[in-house]
């Protein structure tokens, strides 16, 4: 069993923080507020740390760790009454460097307005799928849905992108050459 081979608590912290970064950024996908975001990465590996013993295959331990940020997350849709509107939001500091988004500010907001506009499960699938690299049976493992419904959300939120974003096509800019959705996972 994985969870026998990595028998200390260090060891599981090591692991663990080596995928923060994808998770605090997931997070922040979720909730658009940074501290919020935090909170929840933080109760999440809490989470994993203390059921490490669940998990028995090493290759599913970023599903599972996805998993258990999605149950985190609707733990607290579930306890949070109130909602706050997109532009009082704050930029999240730990998304971009700042040199990556100089002179691109206008089309970063909308690509985010525009993901924003997502209905939230096809911003999910869209996520997991195309920003953090889990494939389309580990997505459909961390929000509990058939493989087909990750799929057609996934054709969904890519089509509603294309036409939100009518000729945005980051292709055409040679600083950006190859940044582009995958299409096929």
């Amino acid at each position: 069993m994985f969870c026998d081979r990595i028998s200390s608590k260090k060891e599981w912290g090591r692991l663990l923080g080596e995928r923060r970064t994808r998770l605090c950024r997931m997070a922040y996908v979720w909730s658009k507020d940074p501290s919020l975001a935090e909170d929840l990465v933080q109760e999440a590996l809490i989470r994993a740390l203390r059921n490490r013993k669940q998990l028995h295959d090493p290759k599913n331990l970023d599903a599972w760790l996805f998993r258990i940020l999605h149950n985190c997350w609707q733990d607290h849709l579930r306890h949070q009454a109130r909602t706050r509107p997109l532009d009082d939001l704050p930029e999240p500091s730990f998304l971009y460097h700042p040199e990556e988004i100089q002179g691109r500010s206008e089309e970063i907001a909308r690509v985010r307005s525009a993901v924003a506009a997502l209905p939230e499960g096809q911003r999910q699938v869209l996520t997991l799928v195309d920003l953090e690299g889990l494939s389309y049976a580990q997505v459909a493992a961390v929000l509990d849905i058939p493989i087909g419904t990750v799929m057609s959300r996934l054709c969904r939120a890519r089509g509603r992108l294309r036409e939100i974003l009518g000729n945005f096509d980051a292709s055409s800019d040679p600083e950006r050459e190859g940044v582009q959705l995958r299409r096929v996972k």
